[in-house]
């Protein structure tokens, strides 16, 4: 994240919904993108915003499970000072990606096999639960939204597309459980994924993963879009249970983190995991 200086000008003057009138620089009106960094900063908090792009690298591999993130390092990566960057530590850990060990530092989540069947057995759990209610609730245009993601495996399939199968896998079982307007449930449920990150992404490389896994959620959809909880709620657990199933097939693959790693000073620069 570049820093961006700017001389004064005539600044947009907001309106209602937040949407601000063009400014006018010389000759031509202009208007700010929503992505550009004054756009963000606006909107978000800088905390917030090195948050995000942490955890995008995280759940992208570009930070290693295991991997110690240096608060100073990551500072000047993202050209912020030290203050952000300790309080999007402390949000990480909240959310389950990081843990925060005293007088050690900050490292990269990582898991179990044994803490991934137990999360999985949760999952299984409240996911049985989001279809049972999904059945019950879901209106017309809920689904069409559902379909339009799973409409996005389906394309992510077709092409082998790993990285974005699992953008939009995430995406389908987290709008399903936003769906079910439990606020309580989907904190719980963000976290759990997130503490799966690197299994899931592990497991879904599987040859012959991505179309069993579609095919699995175009049965769920079905299922609620024709208004049978029991039925949902049953294709969902046996669905969390079978990529349990298909964890452990992969698990073998998934490389034991040196522990000499995490305490030796960094081996790559990390400013070349940005995005441009």
């Amino acid at each position: 994240m570049s820093k961006v200086y700017a001389r004064p000008v005539a600044a947009s003057r907001p309106v209602a919904g937040g949407v601000p009138h063009p400014a006018r620089i010389g000759s031509a009106e202009r208007t700010v993108g929503a992505n550009h960094p004054i756009t963000l900063l606006q909107a978000n908090s800088l905390p917030t915003l090195v948050q995000r792009e942490l955890e995008r690298m995280i759940l992208a591999g570009d930070l290693a499970a295991g991997e110690q993130l240096r608060e100073a390092e990551v500072a000047a990566m993202l050209g912020v000072s030290r203050g952000p960057v300790r309080e999007a530590f402390r949000a990480l850990e909240e959310s389950g990606l990081v843990r925060l060990e005293k007088n050690r530092g900050v490292y990269v989540r990582q898991i179990s096999v044994g803490e991934a069947d137990e999360i999985y057995e949760m999952r299984a759990v409240l996911d049985e639960f989001v279809g049972r209610r999904l059945a019950e609730t879901a209106t017309p245009a809920d689904l069409r939204d559902l379909r339009q993601r799973v409409a996005q495996m389906e394309a992510a399939t077709a092409c082998n597309d790993v990285d974005a199968y699992l953008a939009a896998n995430v995406g389908f079982h987290d709008r399903m459980v936003e769906l079910t307007g439990n606020a309580k449930l989907l904190l719980v449920y963000r976290r759990l994924v997130n503490e799966l990150h690197l299994y899931r992404r592990m497991t879904l490389a599987q040859g012959g993963t991505l179309p069993a896994s579609t095919r699995e959620h175009r049965e769920i959809l079905k299922l609620i879009a024709d208004h049978q909880p029991a039925a949902a709620g049953r294709a969902l657990h046996e669905h969390v249970m079978a990529s349990r199933t298909r964890m452990h097939r992969a698990s073998t693959s998934i490389p034991a983190v040196d522990p000499a790693f995490a305490d030796a000073p960094a081996r790559i620069e990390m400013k070349r995991k940005l995005r441009p």
